[in-house]
């Protein structure tokens, strides 16, 4: 089902509004301090990196120049004035722009409007993401191929542009692994409408085709690499995945050396040889993704075909990886396993309609 659509100022009364600013009153009312002045004038803030811009570069916003009316540890009301933009406020107050969904959320608004006050969350106020009637979910999309061709594992370059456009258009939030993992550790809140997007074995059309068009939209996505297809065929080339690596949107981890099903063992394997092929695996693959590219930490592994068993998941924990993924569908709430998380699969013969099913941002809390 596709979520509400978060109403607009101008659709609600004009007064002090909404829970979050009860909330914050009553956070406020035994332990407020004196307004403070405005901090020295920060750097302008830039729009979050998600807008799609094919235009020139943006005017930077104005600086937040509104007033303080109270604020303790974890909230503070802020007045804006005329002008003033949510992320020149996350900037001013949060650090960065790219915060400013969290004043979106907490207020149940799109915008600021000058004169009408806004709870600015200085704290995390739910960072596990539940709530009375919901979990929070973060489904992680899974691709394979782009450009042309019968396969339903090719999506052409159309197809998820369409995809990444209804994404940014439907405020849904791209985020990265490295966030996801922090959000499953307590210590970081994510936008109720989290999404990753990961890429497994290093097809070159993906250089070609999907992280051009990852730029435009300014989406972050993790490609999962087996470094013995790594320049070979149609795949990309070690100074290909350098150069992707260094936009910054694109994190490179392991999906094994060979790409040998993990849970598949040959006739002739003994116990012992299984064991010592399977750490060969996922220790080879690190190792050499991380000598190509100096700098990379390599501590996640899509496995092989999505298979994993009691075996292959110790070995990971051994070698150091962090997250382990499957192809299991369904969004990831706070409490799932870190190396057996789910991802879904999205092919070329998918619709937008389809698309959209599939983003499962959210659970309902059942009465037991």
């Amino acid at each position: 089902m596709r979520p509400a659509p978060v109403p607009r100022r101008s659709d609600r009364p004009r007064s002090w509004r909404g829970a979050a600013a009860l909330l914050a009153s009553a956070l406020l009312a035994g332990c407020a301090t004196a307004p403070l002045p405005p901090p020295a004038a920060p750097a302008a803030a830039a729009p979050p990196v998600q807008a799609r811009d094919d235009g020139p570069p943006p005017a930077p916003w104005p600086q937040a120049g509104g007033e303080v009316l109270g604020r303790n540890e974890r909230l503070l009301i802020y007045l804006p004035r005329a002008g003033d933009r949510l992320g020149a406020i996350a900037a001013r107050f949060l650090g960065s722009a790219d915060r400013a969904w969290t004043i979106a959320e907490l207020n149940a608004v799109t915008e600021a409007e000058a004169g009408v006050p806004l709870t600015v969350p200085l704290q995390p106020l739910n960072p596990l993401g539940v709530t009375a009637e919901r979990i929070q979910t973060v489904p992680i999309l899974c691709y394979h191929r782009f450009g042309s061709g019968n396969s339903k594992m090719v999506v052409s370059p159309a197809q998820f542009e369409a995809q990444l456009e209804w994404l940014a258009r439907n405020d849904y939030r791209v985020i990265r692994l490295a966030e996801l993992a922090e959000f499953m550790a307590g210590r970081r809140q994510l936008p109720a409408r989290s999404v990753v997007i990961s890429i497994d074995d290093g097809y070159e059309s993906v250089h070609r085709h999907a992280a051009p068009l990852l730029r435009k939209f300014g989406f972050p996505a993790t490609l999962f690499v087996y470094p013995d297809f790594v320049g070979a065929g149609d795949a990309m080339s070690w100074t290909q995945l350098r150069e992707l690596a260094a936009t910054g949107l694109f994190d490179i981890q392991s999906h094994s050396k060979s790409h040998r099903n993990l849970v598949d063992r040959a006739p002739d394997e003994s116990d012992e040889q299984y064991r010592r092929n399977v750490d060969a695996e996922l220790r080879g693959s690190r190792s050499l993704i991380e000598a190509r590219l100096p700098g990379k930490r390599v501590d996640q592994i899509a496995y092989p075909f999505g298979d994993a068993n009691l075996l292959v998941v110790d070995a990971a924990a051994r070698h150091g990886y962090q997250l382990g993924f499957t192809v299991v569908p369904g969004g990831n709430a706070f409490f799932a396993q870190p190396l057996l998380l789910r991802r879904t699969m999205i092919f070329g013969d998918l619709g937008l309609d389809g698309f959209r099913a599939r983003l499962q941002t959210q659970r309902s809390v059942q009465a037991p």
